[in-house]
């Protein structure tokens, strides 16, 4: 089993990265979003692999972070999800994006990557809103009141607070995220006017 990958970027296609690793060459297959990260040909990559054996192949698939990977098992995990579809998730939102969307409930975020319909998306929602909190990455700090605000059990003033934000053009998950940081400073019980204010100014840093 090949579990990463150190060398140089000897050609990127569509969809893989061609890694040399001391002349021998590695074709990974990468999600749209990876390959935009990577560098040049002729430059250095690691890439963190996946790697799949079939009775007729043996394929690869390489992600820059762990996180990325474990993600790319997890969804799936989930009827319906393969590893191209896997890759279209991930190439359409970055784990942090994707865990806050699951914990959000936002169907139509999911929906926007290849292959994923509003059935699948909503298998996703429902079978991965349990573990979306261990692998959040650096939605750590939000991701519960995410879920609260998802499955609808969220304080009343922290609902209005995000509905305002939202009205007013941040999308759902940025106001979530604002009005996450202001709770940290307004104190106990704040209201919601209290909490919009506090979340405008974290959303104007």
């Amino acid at each position: 089993m090949i579990g990463k990958l150190k060398g140089t970027i000897e050609e990127i296609g569509d969809d893989y990265v061609l890694v040399d690793v001391h002349g021998v060459c590695y074709v990974a297959h990468c999600s749209a979003r990876t390959l935009s990260k990577l560098g040049s040909v002729g430059e250095a990559v690691v890439l963190f692999i996946e790697t799949y054996v079939r009775e007729d192949q043996l394929k690869l698939f390489g992600f820059l972070s762990g996180l990325e990977r474990e993600w790319f098992n997890l969804l799936q995990s989930v009827q319906g999800v393969g590893s191209r579809v896997a890759l279209g998730v991930l190439s359409t939102l970055a784990p942090s994006d994707l865990a806050n969307a699951i914990a959000l409930q936002d169907r139509a975020a999911i929906a926007r990557a290849p292959g994923v319909g509003p059935k699948v998306a909503t298998r996703i929602v429902t079978e991965l809103k349990n573990k979306a909190p261990a692998f959040a990455g650096e939605a750590s700090g939000t991701i519960g009141l995410k879920q609260e605000l998802g499955e609808g059990v969220a304080p009343t003033a922290v609902a209005d607070a995000v509905s305002a934000l939202t009205n007013l053009g941040y999308s759902r998950d940025q106001a979530a995220s604002a009005v996450a940081l202001a709770l940290k400073a307004a104190g106990e019980e704040p209201d919601s006017g209290k909490l919009i204010r506090l979340g405008l100014k974290e959303l104007a840093r």
